[in-house]
């Protein structure tokens, strides 16, 4: 049987260290807010919304709801969005996507100053991340902490933050010790929010990445080669056991709402999980972390902030 990567004690790290620092400046009179904004919406999107506002509690972080019904119009989207920008309360803001398709969900994302695109999906985030403008939060190099807790090298660093969810993939595996480096990664998904960062973030850390998805021939004969398989479909049990190698970490990003209202992700728990080394459970896996990167996020926004914008007294 293969061990669980669970997130929960990963994300109950990060949560530490982000409720530490956002108390840090509450000493300084400045509270971390972050805005989440649902169009329409799914029973998922519902959960998730719920859910992160009650971690953001946890950590000191205040939320601020932004509900449309599934018949709003761009211009109102992009007016309350621009609002947003605009409010000092607000340091970061999450849309929860998919919206209505008859809207363009760029024209909505780059809609967000990149100061407050804690998701890391706006054009401006996505070009920094593609230059490796951004890429120095994979390796962990924070700089160093101010007294009161601001970190000084993430603080002056260009704005530009990493998709949560493939970030906190990355995180995961390193936790768990699983190695990258040299290793043959299979991302299932091309999506912008998943599975593109996270093939380029696993490339940054010397892997050698294939990128398959609804179009790929033959799907079961690119996993079978993989060390580390990620999977980001929304398709159930789209990942069986018998395209899995002994041995092999698999990563299940999916999630999906089952019939009888149970989650299920894309990978077939129970024949993949006695093959591979690791595994992530759904729920419970790459979630709790996405959801504290998030955060962690954007306590940095709200510290970009702080030495950006206070005037330097001089004695």
């Amino acid at each position: 049987m293969s061990n669980l990567m669970s997130g929960k004690m990963l994300a109950a790290d990060i949560k530490a260290g982000v409720k530490q620092r956002v108390e840090s400046l509450g000493l300084m009179g400045i509270e971390v807010g972050l805005a989440l904004m649902q169009v329409g919406g799914t029973a998922s999107d519902e959960q998730y919304l719920r859910t992160t506002i009650s971690v953001s509690k946890t950590v000191g972080i205040q939320t601020y709801e932004y509900r449309f019904p599934e018949t709003a119009s761009l211009n109102e989207i992009i007016n309350t969005i621009n609002n947003i920008n605009a409010d000092e309360r607000i340091n970061g803001l999450l849309v929860l996507f998919p919206i209505a398709r008859r809207i363009n969900p760029r024209r909505v994302v780059n809609a967000i100053l990149p100061e407050k695109d804690v998701d890391g999906l706006g054009s401006i985030s996505v070009g920094m991340f593609a230059a490796e403008e951004s890429m120095f939060q994979i390796f962990g190099k924070d700089g160093v902490t101010s007294a009161d807790g601001v970190s000084l090298a993430s603080a002056c660093a260009p704005h530009g933050f990493l998709p949560c969810t493939p970030f906190g993939v990355i995180r995961l595996l390193e936790y768990y010790g699983v190695k990258i480096k040299g290793s043959n990664a299979v991302v299932i998904g091309k999506s912008l929010a998943v599975g593109k960062p996270l093939a380029l973030m696993l490339l940054a850390k010397e892997s050698t990445v294939t990128i398959c998805h609804k179009s790929s021939d033959d799907l079961a004969a690119h996993v079978r080669n993989a060390d580390i398989v990620c999977s980001a479909t929304g398709v159930s049990g789209l990942i069986k056991g018998d395209m899995i190698k002994d041995g092999a970490v698999v990563v299940d990003i999916g999630i999906n709402i089952m019939p009888d209202g149970s989650f299920a992700g894309d990978v077939d728990f129970g024949s993949v999980a006695p093959k591979a080394s690791f595994i992530t459970p759904v729920p419970g896996g790459v979630g709790p972390v996405t959801i504290a990167t998030l955060l962690e996020n954007t306590l940095r926004s709200a510290q970009n902030s702080v030495l950006l914008k206070t005037p330097l007294i001089l004695p």
